[in-house]
């Protein structure tokens, strides 16, 4: 086993079992033929606390239990599942990082993050960023109802909704000023996110790359890493 996994932004819901369906296949094709699977964020469509426990969520902590009873599993949170907590990690059997990891293997200097916050341009969201990862902001959200967050979630769901339709593209990709500071200060050869949506591996300079993980809504997307180098892959999501 020697190679590396990389998956984010699947935006799992009850509403979309056909990227349910696609991420447990994905699960059990791979099983124990990697050294690990970094999760980077965005697992979930939404997650408002560890206490929002149903059917769903269960079914897929289990499935990530199962996987992870033979390759480590590692998690770094998204901007719609920053609420994630050590109890629902516990359960799927994967390990909490903070929001950069970096490991070296292959050779490299490998830089994981879900990629949110190289995007300084949207101010907006910056603001609303840097306020709810705050440990005071996130200890009062979780201390409301469950039903409460809920709602609020699916208030700031909509509210982005009609904030994207009022920025262009730039605006919303990462900024390269920040990417370049990024790579500098942390002297990484491969600098790895999701967040976009945009996936495709860009060149920075001879060595050193930017590799952008695709979401799962028309299909899934795979980072292979491994001494051969970095590869994008799609799966088909299910058509029943």
């Amino acid at each position: 086993m020697s190679s590396i996994l990389v998956i984010a932004d699947l935006h799992l819901s009850s509403e979309r079992p056909d990227i349910s369906q696609c991420f447990f296949d994905f699960l059990i094709a791979e099983s124990n033929q990697h050294k690990a699977l970094y999760i980077l964020g965005d697992l979930f469509e939404s997650w408002v606390g560890d206490d929002d426990i149903n059917s769903f969520t269960l079914k897929i902590a289990q499935a990530i239990k199962d996987f992870s009873a033979h390759t480590p599993v590692y998690f770094i949170h998204g901007n719609r599942d920053f609420l994630l907590g050590k109890k629902y990690a516990k359960r799927c059997g994967m390990t909490l990082l903070s929001e950069s990891h970096r490991i070296v293997d292959f050779n490299k200097s490998i830089l994981f993050m879900h990629g949110d916050q190289l995007c300084l341009d949207d101010v907006e969201y910056q603001k609303f960023r840097n306020k709810s990862r705050t440990w005071w902001w996130k200890t009062l959200m979780l201390c409301l109802p469950l039903s409460f967050r809920k709602n609020k979630a699916a208030e700031y769901r909509a509210m982005s909704k009609l904030s994207q339709m009022d920025k262009s593209d730039d605006i919303m990709d990462v900024a390269e000023r920040e990417v370049q500071r990024v790579v500098q200060t942390s002297n990484c050869d491969w600098l790895i996110h999701g967040h976009t949506h945009r996936p495709n591996i860009h060149q920075l300079d001879q060595h050193k790359q930017r590799i952008v993980v695709g979401d799962w809504y028309t299909q899934g997307s795979v980072l292979l890493l491994s001494n051969n180098g970095a590869e994008l892959k799609s799966l088909p999501l299910p058509t029943n």
